[in-house]
């Protein structure tokens, strides 16, 4: 589903869509569905501004054959890669994360996953000059962690500060409270930060099993109908402002002893990329800062590929600066 914002078809104005809103239509697919003329009544809409706005609607967005050749061109115009700021997983995720997209980082307690999105938010902030907006739905956000990293990047106390100010932090510690985060997001606050220029490119939700996985499982319908609005919510967040959407997931093991990413089978199809994250047993070592990361799903690399990364030193500046020369291309 497309939300209704100004500026994807002629005539939609802010007093438009506010009108619309007023009725609880907030889509396009809510729009075309409607009786022009009931809405019209209703709105206090020029029933034929409302037809004309439909018709265009309409011809945007009814689904007409594509040639893979003018995909593949759009994909090329619209596409943004991010630096995770770690010269590994970026190999491992063919340059970084992908705007548009949903990339999921699973692993257990103390895997790295917090740090993987605390270094992604930071060069995003830093290097890039970009906004993020960080989800934090159980409690792990460390201010003093992610000052750490900006201060390995710069001795400038005003460049680490600019860079903390970019990074937008919500707290969202049960599903409703994450929804309506998301909702948030996607009808005002995206919008808000997306004019003169769209400088928002990514949105972490650290992480979606905290707040879905209690729910699940038995006979717990509505936790199902939950995880799905979640998912349903991000997906449209990542195509409809084109930006890169990160996750974070807990696992599970087979009937193997293999781990898995949680919540089930439903919410595998939603990241388009899974990295699952491992501890480096190092022997005579407590507190080993060495992990591995693999690719358990990817439509671009081949799975199972694994790298090696330190969590205490990954700053890496060439990779940096290509990481913006990529997003200042796109």
């Amino acid at each position: 589903m497309v939300a209704l914002r100004e500026g994807i078809c002629p005539g939609l104005t802010e007093d438009f869509i506010s009108a619309l809103h007023s009725e609880d239509i907030r889509t396009v697919e809510d729009f075309v569905s409607c009786n022009p003329e009931e809405l019209a009544q209703k709105c206090s809409l020029s029933y034929k501004a409302l037809v004309a706005v439909r018709r265009v609607l309409l011809a945007q967005y009814t689904a007409f054959p594509v040639s893979g050749a003018d995909l593949y061109q759009e994909l090329l115009s619209s596409t943004a890669i991010l630096s995770t700021g770690s010269p590994s997983l970026d190999k491992l995720l063919d340059s970084g994360l992908y705007t548009g997209e949903i990339t999921e980082l699973t692993g257990c307690p103390g895997s790295g996953k917090t740090q993987v999105c605390f270094s992604f938010a930071v060069n995003i902030s830093h290097q890039l000059k970009q906004s993020v907006f960080y989800i934090d739905t159980k409690g792990g956000m460390c201010v003093n962690r992610l000052l750490q990293m900006l201060q390995t990047r710069t001795s400038n106390v005003e460049e680490q500060m600019e860079a903390l100010q970019k990074i937008k932090v919500f707290r969202a510690f049960d599903v409703f409270s994450l929804l309506a985060c998301l909702q948030h997001l996607r009808f005002n606050g995206l919008q808000q930060a997306s004019v003169g220029g769209g400088s928002v490119k990514a949105v972490i939700v650290d992480s979606v099993s905290a707040v879905l996985s209690s729910m699940l499982g038995g006979k717990q319908n509505e936790g199902m109908s939950l995880l799905m609005q979640v998912a349903g919510e991000l997906k449209m967040i990542a195509k409809d402002f084109n930006i890169a959407v990160l996750v974070t997931n807990h696992v599970t093991q087979d009937g193997n002893g293999c781990l898995k990413a949680g919540l089930g089978l439903s919410w595998s199809h939603v990241p388009r990329t899974r990295i699952l994250l491992q501890r480096v047993e190092n022997p005579g070592v407590s507190s080993s800062s060495l992990r591995t990361a693999t690719l358990t799903k990817s439509s671009r690399q081949p799975c199972h590929l694994v790298e090696d990364f330190d969590l205490c030193n990954w700053s890496d500046e060439r990779n940096s600066v290509s990481g913006k020369r990529k997003l200042e291309n796109s």
